[in-house]
């Protein structure tokens, strides 16, 4: 395998174990879905109107749960040193890490996105439209918080601070996912306008988020 290969691996491996990212994030998006139609009440008009924004709100929150040992851990068993001195570009390291991110945190939540917006009152079609907005914005969610991750990786309690720099951040991509899951739920705004610029808005998380965290970890490191 070459080093990105057993890097990514490696990092699905242990946010698959017992207590992993994987296992929180579902459960953690799974919990808040629930608690609010407790909260709320009965109205099933009312849950249907604004399930997409308490999903993609989960998901975020869900998001954040494991950022801040993205890094960290690393740091702690002395492999982040070996990573900085290895031949990758550190800009791809910070890529694979965050891929692997996403792939046990937020494609999980993607995938149960629709069976949870039955609860919500949703039906498949609409469910389908939230899960593409979700596909298509969480990975957004990901590299942003690389950013946090890597800013907070030296702290102590980072958790905190990660928090208070990635969720102004996510901003847009709230507002924007919102904005096409509603659209394909209840109107009358067309889907295509929201979701292209969620679309775009992911595309630059992608490409200018590894870099930053890459800034960041070195300017710590020294």
């Amino acid at each position: 395998m070459t080093p990105l290969t057993a890097l990514l691996v490696r990092d699905m491996r242990i946010a698959m174990r017992v207590g992993g990212s994987a296992l929180m994030g579902v459960l953690f998006f799974l919990v808040v879905v629930t608690l609010i139609p407790f909260a709320i009440g009965p109205d099933l008009a009312l849950l249907k109107r604004i399930g997409p924004a308490i999903l993609w709100l989960a998901a975020l929150l869900a998001s954040l749960l494991a950022l801040d040992r993205l890094f960290a851990g690393d740091h702690d068993d002395g492999s982040l040193d070996l990573i900085l001195m290895g031949r990758a570009p550190l800009e791809l390291v910070v890529a694979t890490k965050g891929l692997a991110h996403w792939l046990t945190t937020g494609l999980p939540l993607v995938i149960c996105a629709p069976l949870i917006g039955l609860l919500l009152n949703l039906d498949l079609p609409e469910d389908g439209a939230l899960m593409l907005t979700l596909f298509v914005g969480t990975p957004a969610l990901t590299f942003i918080g690389l950013v946090g991750a890597a800013i907070a990786v030296t702290l102590r309690r980072g958790g905190l601070l990660l928090a208070v720099i990635v969720l102004p951040l996510t901003v847009p991509i709230l507002i924007f996912g919102v904005a096409a899951a509603n659209a394909a739920v209840t109107g009358p705004t067309a889907f295509g306008t929201p979701f292209t610029i969620l679309c775009a808005l992911t595309l630059a998380s992608l490409v200018v988020g590894p870099f930053a965290a890459a800034a960041a970890l070195r300017q710590e490191m020294e």
